[in-house]
Order: structure tokens, then C-alpha cells, then sequence
């Protein structure tokens, strides 16, 4: 099963809105790269949501709900969207600090890719990543 790391702005949406509206279409991606990664996701993978900027730390996780689909905001095809739902909040919260002193981590898009907005995660990485959380 493939895994994700989904970045957003806290103070746009955060997971606690996800929380809160129950499902959301991950939307607003427009570096090719994200895009390329939204393409490849399948409905049933799991994402963890990072706050960027404020917080700095993975957060939460959820569940991709839906197969990538063309932006139903958009008259183009070219942007594409996933819709998600929360699973559960971290015990606790993995700050980018903690992620980057890590050297089973230092491949991680996240650290070496920053400006990426979803990022796919190595499966060893995810278990790692959730050992952390306190989740393993």
C-alpha cells in the first residue's frame, strides 16, 4: 500500500478542519511533481498531514477515499484532486526537526524536497515515521 505525506497551511485547512468536516477534496496542487504524485494515488492509501509553516510537524493521518479525478472547480483537465478522510490524530506530534535528525529519515522528500506539497513515503520510512508518533 502506498503512503503519503499531505502538507498544508494550518491556518487554511487544517487537520482539525478535516476532523471537523469529516471528508475533504485535496485540492489547489499545481507543481507538476505534486500533481504527478496526486496521479499515482489509489483510493485506500494512507497519508499523513503535515502542518507547514506554523508547527512544522506531521499531525494526523487519513485515508485516500476516492481514485484521482480532474479538479470539478477547474474547466481543465490537467489539475487533479483526491478526496480524504481523517483516521485518527498522532499521539504525538513528529516536528520536521525530529524528522531531520533522524539519519533512517535523511532520504525522506520531505527533508530533501521541502517545497513539495505531497510526498510519497517508502513504506520502511512510514513505519519509522509512526514509531516516532508513538503509534508502533
Amino acid at each position: 500500500m502506498p503512503y503519503w505525506i499531505l502538507k498544508s497551511e494550518p491556518n487554511t485547512y487544517s487537520f482539525d478542519n478535516l476532523v471537523k468536516d469529516k471528508k475533504a477534496t485535496w485540492d489547489g496542487i499545481r507543481n507538476p511533481q505534486a500533481l504527478i504524485h496526486i496521479r499515482s494515488m489509489k483510493k485506500k492509501d494512507l497519508a499523513m498531514i503535515y502542518h507547514s509553516s506554523e508547527g512544522k510537524c506531521i499531525v494526523g493521518l487519513a485515508e485516500i477515499v476516492s481514485d484521482p479525478y480532474p479538479d470539478p472547480k477547474l474547466n481543465e483537465n490537467k489539475f487533479t484532486v483526491i478526496d480524504l478522510v481523517p483516521k485518527r490524530r498522532l499521539k504525538k506530534r513528529v516536528t520536521l526537526s525530529e524528522i531531520k535528525a533522524n539519519p533512517k529519515l535523511s532520504e525522506l522528500k520531505l527533508v530533501r524536497q521541502s517545497r513539495l506539497s505531497v510526498i510519497p513515503v517508502p513504506e520502511v520510512m512510514w513505519h519509522e515515521l509512526l514509531k516516532m508518533a508513538g503509534e508502533e
